[in-house]
């Protein structure tokens, strides 16, 4: 069964699996989707090369699993991260 989600939710969510300090553990706890079903959102939602970049980041990414992280590290955003709005990185000023 297919989720449904808002479009705000579903910013929000890629927000969070494009945040290097997010980890797939928060988007679950969050909005009750699996590691999963967040990458079937992202390959739906974006563009295939911008997906493809995304999955190369993430993969055996210790900060995007928890139980992987550094115990040290329990901040989920960089405090140094740009906000992220419509599935769009804002561009710099």
């Amino acid at each position: 069964m297919e989720k449904e989600f808002t479009e705000r939710e579903l910013d929000r969510i890629i927000e969070m699996a494009w945040e290097d300090r997010t980890p797939f553990e928060a988007i679950t706890f969050q909005f009750g989707v699996t590691e999963q079903e967040v990458i079937e959102i992202m390959r739906r939602e974006m563009k295939p090369s911008s997906f493809r970049m995304w999955r190369e980041r993430v993969q055996g990414r210790a900060t995007k699993h928890a139980k992987l992280r550094d115990p040290e590290m329990d901040r989920f955003k960089s405090s140094r991260q740009k906000q992220i709005s419509h599935n769009k990185i804002s561009k710099r000023k």
